[in-house]
């Protein structure tokens, strides 16, 4: 054996034995421009929703993975938001991330992104196009599982319900009222007295609820969506007068520091599960991976985040205005969305 086939032939076997995958600074020929396209800014959620993706932006900025990001924010309508994707197709950003106003009205516009070689990475609520990412919540599972609880569990399968839907129009809506749905068929003797839509906000789902119940009988659930319309469907029952009925939580901190103080008074009880807003900074990771030549699945799934009575003294005395999210790291998408370890 000459010495360079030797050489060549010890090489070969380091590499098969320590095999090499690229980071993103080496896998990039540049610095990247990558953009977020959120279809509505009008509640909590999406707000903290926004600010993780740009400290993620922001800290992957300072390390030299990209150049420069845009945020776009719109009202909920979908032309609003397919003029934004439109538009940055024309700026030819490397990455946008998409919290989609409709599932199936953008696809046209982001199959148009993905023929002009962006990256798409759609997730919250996610639009159907086959050639993006997507990344979401089980939002049916979760739905399931707090409706179980207060349907079956607490309220022993009979009694009146108020349904409390969310953002009109969006995914996640329609998947979280899909499970109740299953849910509420098992148990005949549960009686729906009506439903709103609260579009996930303190004040609307406040205002919805509070215009709904002076025409209902005794409601004795509420079932909801998150995103702070929990503490607003408080406060419409505290306007109404009476004893609360079991309402859901959906994990914002107000709700959940008057939860704190009714089962200190009189051991009230119920659920809160919720879509983790932080879910804008693990898209922004996931994307910079994709980007970077990483093999990913078309459809990953992020974890819900629940409190019960028995976590509830750990949310106690979170600060106002808040909703229950871990902050998701590159390191966390490594190892939790691409099983890197």
């Amino acid at each position: 054996m000459n010495q360079s086939l030797g050489k060549l032939l010890l090489v070969m076997g380091f590499l098969a034995a320590f095999p090499f995958f690229p980071t993103l600074s080496t896998a990039q020929a540049k610095p990247w421009v990558v953009a977020l396209s959120n279809s509505y800014y009008g509640n909590t959620w999406r707000r903290q929703m926004v600010e993780a993706f740009k400290q993620a932006a922001e800290d992957a900025k300072r390390q030299g993975f990209i150049a420069d990001y845009l945020i776009e924010n719109g009202d909920g309508s979908v032309n609003q938001q397919v003029a934004q994707l439109n538009g940055l197709i024309l700026k030819k950003v490397d990455l946008i991330l998409i919290n989609a106003a409709s599932p199936t009205a953008l696809n046209g516009a982001i199959a148009k992104a993905c023929r002009a070689g962006i990256k798409v990475v759609v997730f919250d609520s996610i639009a159907s196009a086959p050639c993006a990412y997507k990344l979401d919540f089980d939002f049916k599972a979760m739905h399931r599982e707090s409706t179980e609880y207060i349907v079956g569990t607490l309220l022993g399968g009979k009694g009146n319900v108020l349904v409390v839907r969310g953002v009109k129009g969006s995914a996640p809506d329609q998947l979280m009222y899909e499970g109740q749905k299953e849910v509420l068929v098992k148990y005949p003797k549960v009686k729906v007295v009506g439903e709103v839509y609260g579009q996930a906000t303190t004040a609307v789902a406040q205002a919805a609820v509070s215009n709904l119940l002076p025409s209902l009988p005794k409601v004795d659930a509420v079932l909801a969506q998150g995103g702070g319309d929990d503490y607003g469907i408080v406060q419409a029952f505290a306007q109404h007068g009476g004893e609360f009925p079991i309402i859901e939580g959906g994990g914002s901190s107000n709700f959940l520091r008057w939860w704190a103080e009714q089962h200190k008074k009189n051991g009230y009880k119920t659920i809160s599960i919720n879509s983790a807003p932080g879910i804008g900074g693990a898209a922004l990771w996931l994307g910079l991976e994709i980007l970077g030549g990483a093999k990913v699945g078309n459809h990953l799934t992020m974890p819900a985040a629940k409190v019960t009575v028995d976590n509830l003294s750990q949310f106690a005395n979170l600060p106002p205005g808040y909703i229950v999210s871990p902050t998701y790291t590159r390191k966390w998408v490594q190892e939790n969305l691409l099983k890197l370890r």
